[in-house]
């Protein structure tokens, strides 16, 4: 099943998403999340008995964050093997992004670049929490931080968490329907890529960081995890190309979809 978030009249509204459609729900995602999988035949149901002027097509709804309110945000670091990567560490290396830096399919971004003007984007697949610290779905995640020496490294909290600095979509697919473990990852930048490899070369397993965090915080639905990012390709751009006005950045998660942030 497919769960997105809309904006309605300047609000965020859950929808289910199926092919170039998208349905109002009652439920908020969070709620869902908090009932857990074994709850989705019986919103499937009630979707499957709606009629047909009931349904909105997609292309004229605005989507919002996929997670529009998670209770927390965490994104794992060093978490691919590859050509040039970093050693990998001895345990999941865990930061975290502040809850407002959240952003929706098709949001143009924006910031305060007298606060850092050295930023990148970064391919995630986002982990949706469900009830008792399980999966409830996967998302495209764009982790995007900055880089600047001040930031990165001493301020590694501030320095993702700029509003806009969590693209988060364009949906989310229930645990039911995904396999997570050997799908590709792509970052483009104004078509030209930046990233392209699979969860597979994942140094940490799902299951892994969610026993990790499970043993050091309680995870509680709606919360999101990014599970780590793939090693830049060393072909033009390049690793050290950042983002720039004008840039269309576009995340891909095979299995899932396509995520755009254009920069301003």
């Amino acid at each position: 099943m497919r769960l997105a978030t809309i904006i309605d009249a300047g609000l965020p509204r859950p929808v289910a998403v199926r092919d170039d459609r998208v349905l109002p729900i009652a439920q908020p995602l969070n709620e869902l999340a908090a009932r857990g999988l074994d709850s989705l035949p019986r919103v499937e149901a009630w979707v499957d008995a709606q009629p047909a002027a009931s349904w909105r097509p997609l292309e004229r709804v605005r989507l919002g964050p996929a997670v529009a309110d998670p209770g927390a945000i965490y994104t794992v670091g060093l978490n691919y093997d590859g050509p040039g990567a970093a050693p990998r560490p001895e345990r999941p290396l865990i930061y975290g992004k502040a809850a407002g830096s959240v952003a929706g399919h098709g949001a143009t971004l924006a910031w305060d670049r007298s606060v850092t003007d050295d930023v990148d984007a970064e391919i995630e697949l986002g982990v949706v929490i469900g009830e008792g610290g399980s999966v409830f779905g996967y998302t495209c995640v764009n982790d995007i931080s900055a880089r600047d020496e001040r930031l990165d490294g001493d301020q590694w909290l501030l320095g993702k968490s700029l509003p806009g600095f969590c693209p988060v979509g364009p949906w989310i697919v229930t645990a039911d329907d995904f396999d997570p473990t050997d799908v590709r990852l792509t970052c483009t930048i104004n078509g030209e890529p930046t990233q392209d490899d699979r969860t597979s070369r994942m140094r940490f397993a799902i299951p892994e960081i969610l026993d990790f965090l499970g043993r050091h915080l309680e995870l509680r639905p709606g919360d999101l995890i990014a599970t780590g990012t793939p090693v830049r390709l060393t072909t033009p751009p390049g690793p050290s190309r950042r983002l720039r006005p004008a840039d269309s950045v576009t995340v891909i998660v095979e299995g899932i979809g396509e995520l755009t942030t254009t920069i301003a």
